[in-house]
């Protein structure tokens, strides 16, 4: 843990050096070129996007369980029922940025034809921020919805064992600003990846971020990540936890609560994730110009926000990501010094031709 003599260590690293690093570490563990290049970016996207708990933090989990063969580097994703404007499809183990772009595109498609689109996913893995996949949707002038199930890991305030998952969803929508709606939470008060994060960073965590493994609330990552967290908003995240459990796995017939395998507690088992996306062509009732004139009005009305901080402004969902990209392409993506070292380690150990090298911020 930190303490008054520890110094915390970043080193930066290039956007163009980072996805060729990752590129040639996916493509060492038989991933087809265009899926390694697929997962890249994704990764590098998350990180730019300042969502570090999701990107290259990730990496070593995803490589184990690929090299454990419970994830297929090249899966055959394929429709498994569902006709018209809902389809089901099984993601074969596959990672899980393949499966959750394939779902995406698909109910990007289905909205073309019936105005809205939903494919529920069965036999996935951890997909990232689901950002990324409502993100899609926006990009394409449509509202996205993205929400995956995970493993039991909230428990309620006084429970004594977690029974549901943080399960997050992602809302995306075009805007009239240089980058989309997009709204990106799950239903704890902060993601496992943020734990993991504050470990590599020899940092504490506010005590109401996650219990230990009796239960007790701690102000330590490592303790906190081998126990439970805890909901966002009570009751109201526990809840919402739950509908996004029925949506994903429940009615898919797909796994929910207990049959999903945690990824890092049984990286030598299947995950067995399901996802649903959500795709909503809004030109049913506006035009694409209409609409961006109203998304216009309702993000100017959002910023004129008064602020008790003068200083201060109102950040629109997706914003701070957007800032935080432009900041990051121009003076490189932070990387934790363990992290750091860890990822090179992974890279050598995989006889990787591309090494990650630091730049000076």
């Amino acid at each position: 843990m930190e303490n008054g003599n520890q110094k915390k260590v970043q080193i930066f690293v290039s956007e163009e050096n980072l996805r060729a690093f990752l590129l040639d570490v996916f493509s060492k563990t038989g991933m087809a070129q265009e899926n390694a290049g697929m997962c890249a970016d994704c990764m590098v996207q998350t990180n730019l996007w300042g969502i570090d708990s999701h990107g290259i933090l990730r990496l070593p989990i995803y490589i184990k369980r690929i090299r454990n063969k419970v994830i297929k580097a090249n899966p055959v994703i394929k429709k498994t029922g569902g006709n018209r404007a809902f389809e089901l499809l099984d993601g074969d183990d596959g990672i899980g940025f393949l499966v959750g772009k394939r779902a995406m595109q698909r109910a990007l498609e289905l909205a073309e034809e019936n105005n809205i689109g939903a494919v529920a996913v069965t036999r996935s893995n951890h997909f990232g921020a689901a950002a990324l996949y409502a993100g899609m949707a926006a990009d394409r002038g449509m509202i996205g919805i993205a929400m995956t199930n995970v493993g039991p890991n909230l428990v309620v305030p006084g429970g004594s064992k977690p029974i549901t998952g943080n399960n997050p969803i992602a809302i995306g929508a075009p805007t009239s600003e240089a980058f989309p709606f997009l709204l990106d939470i799950s239903m704890s008060a902060v993601s496992g990846g943020k734990l993991l994060l504050a470990s590599k960073k020899k940092e504490k965590i506010p005590m109401d971020w996650a219990t230990d493994s009796k239960g007790l609330f701690t102000d330590d990552p490592d303790k906190g990540f081998a126990g439970f967290l805890l909901p966002l908003g009570g009751h109201k995240g526990f809840g919402l936890s739950l509908a996004i459990d029925i949506l994903c796995g429940v009615i898919t017939g797909g796994a929910f609560q207990f049959g999903i395998r945690s990824m890092y507690k049984q990286p030598e088992l299947p995950s067995l994730t399901g996802h649903m996306m959500i795709a909503i062509n809004p030109g049913i009732a506006v035009g694409p110009e209409e609409l961006k004139d109203r998304m216009a009005e309702f993000c100017s009305t959002l910023k004129a926000s008064p602020m008790w901080d003068d200083s201060r402004e109102m950040l629109l969902p997706g914003e701070l990501e957007h800032l935080q990209q432009l900041e990051r392409q121009e003076h490189g993506i932070p990387v934790p010094d363990d992290l750091f070292h860890e990822l090179s380690e992974l890279g050598a150990e995989l006889h990787a031709d591309q090494t990650l090298e630091p730049i000076e911020a």
